[in-house]
């Protein structure tokens, strides 16, 4: 039997996504492309080489550089601004004669000062295309590139999601503030809490981590090929080149690098990087956390309507949120940790491995993004069993072991005998055994405490024993 031949999925055409962000995922992830794709790249370099001739030309640093009207500005501006379908296709064509993509965008540049007058009519902009690009080394427009885009990809989208999350799950905190629940120590019944402080604990967790996150840096530079603005001080020398590089870079609301060699060290990069895989990491240990609570029961999934847990198995409600969480924060942390620790190195003055690497910044930052949305879709899928987590306090009386005997330590220290041995007298009672209100009260009653103790003490429930818990969970709003 002769088997046909297939037909190739990679000539179908619209073409077929390799990755599932650009494919299965990509609603989730779709507004990280406006600033982190290869489309936004070349439109962020169009952006710093606008904004150089502007700056040159704003100066008067080169001289006999004429000074552009406001029209010319905002023409050059507008090409920024206009940068769509047709500008990345067209880029791409320069590209393939080039081969290298910062000279493309050189050209690309040129060719609209070249077109200014049939805009424009008459103007100076033809007259300026030898300051596109002045001095500069590819780094100088990549780095500046890489900063807006990471920036803005975290302040305008990632950090938006990040804290409408965690401000969805302070409000579920807020709202089971006080319902008890059996902590579990090493997997074992411990001392109960209340629902509402232990999500309160993640909440806290991560919002430190996105305080570091929105005080991160971004730097940048432009000195030339070496970093030494060699270039610059030839064609110019009577300019303070420094001065002019610290104004631009700070105009575009970066952070003056003034040492570098012919790449911006990219440490600011693994420092963001480092603080936002740690956010993932916390969010991780929520969704692990969530899902572990729904297998037991404290949480129930609210069905989605037409909706299939399981192909087989036709009563489940699978966790599926949580566990495709999981997945993409383990993927995003993966890229993130090899971008922190492999940017920071360049050999000598330059080598081209950040180039590649810094082309995975969207995917790293896209994984956490799908995840974020998992959990805050998730985490509204559910309701809280409030009867299994009362019969899970009554059924573990044992628990008061703890405050009876820490009562005990402190009548003893306050003179009252018969106190003796607390903590091996409670291990008797409750090690290795389940007990009963009864029991317990029998116990209680028979030690010889105050009697204002002995009552405290008996009116003590597993459902009442949870300390303070109710009232940290107001920390959410210091």
């Amino acid at each position: 039997m002769t088997t046909p031949a297939r037909v190739s999925l990679a000539d179908v055409t619209p073409p077929i996504a390799l990755g599932p962000l650009d494919g299965r995922y990509r609603p989730a992830v779709a507004p990280l492309v406006d600033h982190l794709s290869e489309a936004a790249l070349n439109r962020a370099r169009v952006h710093v080489e606008v904004e150089w001739l502007l700056h040159l030309t704003g100066t008067g640093v080169v001289p006999g550089a004429p000074t552009l009207t406001d029209a010319e500005r905002a023409y050059l501006r507008d090409v920024v601004a206009t940068f769509g379908a047709a500008e990345v296709a067209e880029l791409a064509e320069i590209e393939r004669v080039t081969v290298h993509d910062v000279k493309a965008v050189e050209y690309f540049l040129k060719r609209r000062l070249e077109a200014a007058p049939s805009v424009l009519g008459s103007t100076v902009l033809p007259s300026v295309c030898e300051l596109v690009h002045f001095a500069c080394t590819s780094e100088d427009v990549n780095n500046l590139s890489y900063a807006l885009m990471v920036r803005d990809a975290v302040q305008q989208v990632w950090l938006p999601a990040a804290h409408a999350l965690t401000d969805e799950v302070a409000a579920l905190a807020r709202e089971h503030a006080a319902q008890p629940l059996l902590a579990l120590t090493h997997g074992q019944p411990a001392t109960p809490t209340t629902l509402g402080k232990e999500l309160a604990v993640t909440v806290h967790r991560l919002r430190r981590q996105l305080r570091r996150i929105a005080a991160d840096e971004y730097l940048g530079k432009i000195n030339g090929a070496t970093g030494t603005f060699g270039a610059h001080v030839v064609a110019v020398p009577g300019a303070d080149w420094q001065e002019v590089s610290r104004t631009f870079v700070e105009h575009l609301g970066l952070t003056w690098n003034p040492l570098t060699t012919q790449i911006e060290s990219h440490d600011w990069q693994a420092e963001l990087y480092a603080d936002v895989a740690r956010f993932n990491r916390v969010l991780h240990n929520l969704a692990t956390d969530v899902w572990t609570y729904i297998s037991r029961g404290v949480f129930i999934q609210i069905p989605v309507a037409g909706a299939t847990g399981s192909s087989t198995m036709p009563h489940k409600v699978n966790p599926i949120r949580f566990e495709n969480a999981e997945a993409n924060l383990e993927l995003s942390c993966a890229l993130l940790d090899t971008l922190a620790s492999t940017l920071v190195t360049s050999r000598l003055q330059r080598d081209l491995t950040d180039s590649t690497t810094q082309r995975n910044i969207g995917p790293a930052f896209g994984h956490s993004l799908l995840a974020i949305d998992n959990v805050r879709r998730g985490m509204r899928a559910l309701s809280v069993d409030a009867d299994l987590l009362a019969r899970e306090l009554d059924e573990n009386w044992e628990v008061l072991g703890e405050p009876v005997q820490s009562a005990m330590r402190a009548a003893s220290v306050a003179g009252v005998t018969g106190m003796e041995n607390p903590y091996e007298r409670l291990k008797e009672l409750t090690r290795g055994r389940r007990l009963t209100a009864d029991d317990m009260r029998e116990f209680i009653g028979g030690l010889g405490l105050p009697a204002d103790v002995a009552t405290r003490l008996q009116e003590l429930t597993p459902a009442t024993y949870t300390g303070l818990a109710a009232d940290l969970v107001a920390h959410l709003d210091d």
